[in-house]
């Protein structure tokens, strides 16, 4: 146990010095970690929503416009593939049904072959991945009265698939504002949590969230009733002008194929947005406003008609422009919105704080009081005990810290309130294994052994016990985090850490200072 070749001395001393100097950014300020040379570690901790305040939000996802929405794309398939076998039928949507009347009796038996051929197969909705059932189920009365229902495993499956899909979307919004390592986690079946640390502006955060950004293109019918639009039709107000125009229901062309958006001005110097579209979507594009010359076409967004020009000659570039009454701002947040993705399904913000700056700084300056306090005290202890062999897991404690703060740093983890208990539970734990050391060796030396032997017999019959409860205290810490959330999953992280430095430090690094002043002092007795 004491034999330390040059090479494990190299090994524990560039481990030391590499973990401190992964936390010295956090000594310095912005402008000198900055100014410090490219090969140097330059990643600072990243303070939680609790120490340097933030937005906090919780959202739900509206299921029942889920529903809605995939029972509109039910109706319209079912319409589509009766129309393509040339059926003439009556549809009517009813809660989760579709009825289907056939008008013809004699084609009632292909009607309802082409009903279920439109049924697919879905997964449980629940991570599972096994396949279940399919999306909907047929039936058919004695009155000729054809019925298509969603299960409820296709409920399920879209549902997850909704929060998972605004999941990813409200992530990329949130980048788009240049906020530092935000928290976007899914809490539960249907809710996401969002916390932003440093952004005091909420109301720009909620304006970004709650709107759902849903981009679409319809052809205008010119002689359609607003009031009362055909089948397949529906009428939208017009945000410039207030005018109720008929559009198509379905979309000739969606925000799905954007990629790209960017805020730009028209001839007369007011905000518009431009837009791209990719391959698909510019043919598609081109396609459209070819076969359509001299008809309007209806830019809509979150069920708001933004403008509606007419088609003057094809458009074969896959690139348009948005116009409105917008400002720079607004025109930056469509922008932002257009590129990040429309959210299936609108937010509901069920909870919404902000944490002030100064409540931060307290509880910064609580943590570190806490954390010196208890610092100040275990040193004290252990050098008061153990003397000159106290001094030396002292040191080690200090290089612990060290690395604690460097790995955190370099992993670019957010440090919070229960990450800083974390830290602070972590230096009693360090000391934990040096006192079981030191205990044993002063068994062993007054047993009559050599300091030497003392030290040797000491560090072995430590290591067991040592090994045993870092490791059943890192499993629990493994499963805080698998199975935790939010300020759990911060203090399983500072603690798993903090485990690993401290079996590294009392095990290698403090058993180097001893084997050293061992070999220099070569003392008849140990001072301890």
């Amino acid at each position: 146990m004491l034999d330390f070749p040059p090479w494990k001395i190299a090994f524990v001393l560039l481990i030391s010095f590499i973990g401190m100097l992964a936390a010295l950014p956090n000594l310095l300020s912005d402008e000198q970690v900055a100014a410090l040379p490219g090969f140097l570690p330059s990643s600072k901790l990243t303070l939680g929503l609790d120490l340097q305040g933030g937005s906090h939000m919780l959202l739900e996802v509206d299921s029942d416009a889920v529903v809605a929405e995939q029972m509109v794309n039910l109706e319209a398939q079912i319409r589509d593939a009766l129309r393509a076998q040339r059926i003439l039928a009556s549809i009517e949507p009813q809660g989760r049904s579709i009825h289907v009347r056939v008008r013809d009796e004699t084609q009632r038996a292909d009607a309802l072959s082409v009903i279920r051929d439109q049924a697919v197969p879905v997964g449980d909705g629940q991570g599972f991945g096994g396949v279940l059932s399919r999306n909907i189920e047929v039936e058919t009365e004695d009155n000729g009265l054809i019925t298509a229902t969603l299960t409820e495993a296709a409920i399920r499956s879209r549902i997850s698939g909704a929060v998972e899909q605004s999941l990813e979307i409200v992530r990329r919004r949130v980048d788009e504002m240049g906020t530092r390592e935000p928290t976007i986690q899914r809490q539960g079946a249907d809710r996401i949590l969002v916390q932003v640390p440093g952004l005091q502006d909420s109301q720009q955060l909620r304006s970004l969230l709650e709107t759902t950004a849903k981009l679409t293109f319809h052809m205008v019918n010119a002689q359609g009733d607003p009031n009362r639009p055909p089948p397949g039709f529906m009428s939208l107000p017009s945000q410039d002008t207030g005018e109720i125009l008929v559009l198509e229901r379905r979309a000739r062309l969606t925000g799905e194929n954007l990629v790209d958006a960017s805020v730009g001005f028209d001839e007369s110097s007011r905000p518009v947005v431009n837009f791209r579209f990719d391959s698909t979507g510019g043919r598609r594009f081109a396609d459209i406003t070819r076969e359509n010359v001299n008809r309007r076409f209806a830019i809509v967004l979150d069920d708001v008609i933004i403008s509606a020009p007419n088609i003057q000659e094809p458009i074969l570039g896959g690139a348009g422009r948005i116009f409105g009454n917008f400002t720079v701002e607004g025109a930056n947040n469509l922008a932002i919105l257009l590129r990040a993705g429309a959210l299936p399904a609108p937010l509901t913000i069920m909870e919404e704080r902000t944490v002030g700056p100064d409540l931060g700084k307290d509880s910064i300056e609580a943590g570190e009081i806490a954390g010196l306090l208890g610092l100040s005290f275990v040193v004290l202890f252990i050098f008061v005990t153990y003397g000159w062999f106290g001094l030396a897991a002292n040191v080690a404690l200090m290089v612990n810290i060290a690395l604690i703060l460097g790995a955190l740093s370099t992993l670019g983890a957010t440090l919070t309130l229960p990450g800083i208990a974390g830290i602070v539970l972590t230096i009693g734990m360090a000391v934990d294994a040096n006192v079981l050391v030191f205990e044993r060796i002063k068994e062993e030396a007054i047993a009559g052994r050599g300091p030497m032997r003392a030290v040797e017999a000491g560090y072995q019959q430590a290591l067991s016990t040592i090994l045993d409860a870092n490791i059943t205290t890192f499993i629990a810490a493994f499963l805080l985090f698998q199975f935790g959330s939010g300020p759990v999953r911060g203090f399983a992280v500072t603690l798993g850490i903090g485990i690993i430095t401290s079996v590294f430090t009392a095990l290698l690094l403090t058993r180097l200072f001893l084997v050293i002043w061992l070999r220099r002092r070569r003392p008849q007795r140990l001072p301890i």
